[in-house]
């Protein structure tokens, strides 16, 4: 059967971060099952969403309660447990590509989370944290320039791929032109005389995307649903699309992240430009029950071989347990109505499913040979 199949896949998690360290009380836990930064209201609960019920029906067996076991049974559960380990090792994760430029110091690092999930793990650098990090070394803002490529060359010498959070710093919406060398120095001057710090300028942030697709390395972009940070709309993927045009011919492949409410446009990307792909991770988890659905229309126009999985977990290991229990029975339903209605040959949603799953990461990565 296909869910045989699906379930026993080893899959490649192509984005994700740490494991939270340390145990959570329960308005600590309520609060990362949540993209909202804001404190959770008393008269509510963030078990009460698709993300906590999918919680207590997919994560409580692994505590040897009964599925869809109260909140306050599975906090009680969770809290002698060792969570960690128990959670990330049930994945079923063959490797870890992981995001450590996000309040790193509260998860698990890469050596840690690999020790914990038994499985391989690999660091993706994130542009903007290294930009800050150059401005608290150098004084001289002509130096930055030189000393960002020197620091990403130092970065990237053992990394999986490059990251970059414009759509949270300022938006898709950019003048997709490289900038110029005295522009970017400008820019720098400006910053530097506000004090440096978080890099929002749009100059900059174009600056760093094209030096990170210049780094030849796979350049992953959120994209759509996060925190409160983002202007939702200024994270649409299709303001990408003269931005993609310009950057092909580097050859530089570009990986469009979680992408809802707009996967439907980076589906449409990942169609008409070779070097654009896609996940639907994060999304999977927090439509819950709607997982089958969302991923189901992300297949409508994204060639199969620019299908990638991630859970983009951050926090709760459940999370990245989740991610893949999700993806899996989601899959797995989607494809087996093609498979019945006759659209699909069981082989093909097999191949298709793994390609997914696992083979797209290992190819656009360059796993096999790590």
């Amino acid at each position: 059967m296909l869910s045989d199949h699906v379930d026993g896949l080893a899959l490649v998690d192509h984005h994700v971060h740490g494991a939270v360290k340390g145990p959570l009380d329960r308005t600590g836990f309520e609060q990362l099952i949540t993209e909202s930064d804001r404190p959770v209201p008393p008269w509510m609960s963030t078990f009460d969403s698709q993300l906590g019920l999918a919680i207590r029906r997919y994560c409580a067996p692994l505590l040897g309660l009964p599925a869809h076991a109260s909140a306050d049974d599975y906090l009680a559960a969770r809290a002698h447990a060792d969570v960690n380990s128990l959670f990330l090792r049930a994945a079923g994760v063959s490797d870890y590509l992981v995001d450590t430029g996000y309040l790193g110091d509260a998860v698990t690092g890469v050596d840690e989370l690999a020790k914990l999930s038994g499985s391989r793990a690999h660091e993706v650098v994130r542009l903007e944290a290294e930009l800050e990090y150059v401005s608290t070394q150098e004084s001289d803002v002509a130096a930055v320039p030189d000393a960002l490529v020197r620091r990403l060359e130092e970065r990237t010498g053992g990394a999986i791929g490059l990251k970059s959070i414009v759509a949270y710093r300022y938006g898709f919406d950019f003048d997709p032109a490289e900038p110029s060398s005295a522009d970017v120095l400008t820019a720098l001057d400006r910053w530097y005389s506000s004090g440096a710090g978080r890099v929002a300028d749009p100059v900059l942030l174009r600056w760093l995307l094209w030096t990170g697709a210049r780094r030849g390395l796979p350049l992953q972009l959120h994209v759509g649903f996060g925190d409160t940070e983002l202007q939702l709309h200024r994270a649409d993927p299709a303001l990408l699309t003269e931005w993609l045009r310009l950057v092909e011919p580097l050859g530089t492949q570009v990986v469009l992240l979680h992408c809802y409410p707009f996967h439907r446009n980076a589906a449409y990307l990942a169609h008409v430009f070779p070097h654009v792909h896609l996940d639907l991770g994060l999304t999977t988890m927090y439509v819950g029950a709607r997982a089958a659905a969302v991923l189901a229309e992300g297949l409508e126009l994204a060639p199969f071989a620019k299908l990638l999985y991630s859970s983009d977990a951050w926090g709760p290991a459940e999370l990245h347990f989740l991610g893949a229990a999700l993806w899996r029975r989601a899959v797995s339903s989607v494809l087996d109505g093609f498979v019945a209605q006759g659209d699909w040959s069981a082989d093909d949603a097999v191949r298709v499913a793994t390609l997914w799953g696992r083979e797209n990461a290992v190819r656009l990565y360059g796993l096999d040979q790590r």
